[in-house]
């Protein structure tokens, strides 16, 4: 099936739920297409303290409220994810397994997706002990024993979450210190003084083992003196960092680091290498990893859509 628009959006986090609402009150009539991750990684995150106007709401609380504001705008919302493009002529052409859209300027605000370790033995436990949200899965490890990879905001956030819920947490971290905001790290150093949580400085994560069906143990490698420690646990929780949602514009918009490039024009800080297609939130700014920095750059790309459609 075919369908047109002037203005699509891809992504449905802050930044592309900002850049609808903009445009559609400039009645651009913009179609976003929502993605996979209905809400972007916000939605995993436990509370946020630091939303203006906003303080100590979930993540999924938040994009519930955002949603539920751009529905009062003239802005169509198709539940669907591109697997391939075309950008070679405009009308630009987006293909899915349910359509084939077409448009003359995009606003891709795609976001990234949770980092794998990427062992062997990591695959062979897929789903089965694995997870890459705590908020989502906490609860099958209630007074259990779990282990968290990775040392930023992230993580800790994850194991501030746990600890309410599970008997007691492993941190793996690869560097000698947590790398998360000040106010974070504070609460997790009481948890380790009080022997919730162990920390496991300047390691990594070397095998996963189990049963073939579910994960008992993990062995874990001290990058500075090379010695192994066999832990036993119930779950295991990675949160190691993310990856941009580039695949489908490889070899098409210009890339760094798999983030996409922008200010290419001057005149529009969102342009990327391609006129007509503008970027915004965590796919450009992938070190900030801000919801409100997202929200930002999403309301830029919108008005510098606005101002691009105006001096076409």
């Amino acid at each position: 099936m075919f369908k047109y628009s002037k203005l699509i959006i891809l992504g449905s986090g802050p930044a592309g739920y900002t850049a609808a609402m903009y445009t559609a009150r400039a009645n651009l009539n913009p179609l976003l297409i929502t993605g996979n991750n209905i809400g972007g990684q916000l939605v995993n995150t436990i509370s946020i303290e630091n939303w203006p106007g906003e303080y100590n709401i979930s993540g999924y609380d938040l994009m519930n409220k955002l949603f539920k504001q751009i529905k009062q705008y003239k802005i169509s919302i198709i539940n669907d994810s591109i697997t391939s493009t075309n950008f070679n002529t405009n009308p630009f052409t987006l293909y899915s397994n349910n359509y084939i859209y077409k448009c003359n300027v995009i606003i891709i605000a795609t976001g990234t997706y949770p980092r794998r370790l990427n062992l062997i033995s990591e695959k062979n436990y897929e789903n089965k002990g694995i997870s890459t949200c705590a908020l989502c899965d906490g609860n099958f490890y209630k007074n259990k024993i779990v282990a968290i990879v990775g040392g930023g905001n992230t993580a800790l956030e994850e194991a501030l979450y746990l600890s309410n819920i599970v008997k007691k947490i492993y941190i793996i971290h690869r560097k000698n210190k947590f790398s998360a905001e000040p106010i974070i790290i504070d609460k997790i150093i009481d948890l380790i003084k009080n022997n919730k949580i162990i920390f496991y400085k300047n390691s990594i994560l070397e095998e996963v083992l189990g049963n073939n069906y579910i994960i008992t143990n993990i062995k874990i490698k001290n990058i500075l003196d090379q010695s192994i420690t066999n832990i036993n646990i119930d779950g295991l929780f990675l949160a190691i960092g993310h990856i941009a949602n580039t695949n489908i514009f490889n070899n098409q918009l210009l890339l760094k680091d798999n983030y996409i490039c922008t200010n290419i024009n001057k005149n529009y800080k969102t342009s990327t290498s391609i006129p007509g297609i503008f970027a915004a939130g965590d796919i450009v700014y992938g070190n900030y990893r801000q919801a409100i920095i997202a929200a930002g750059s999403g309301c830029i790309a919108a008005l510098d859509v606005i101002n691009y459609l105006n001096n076409c």
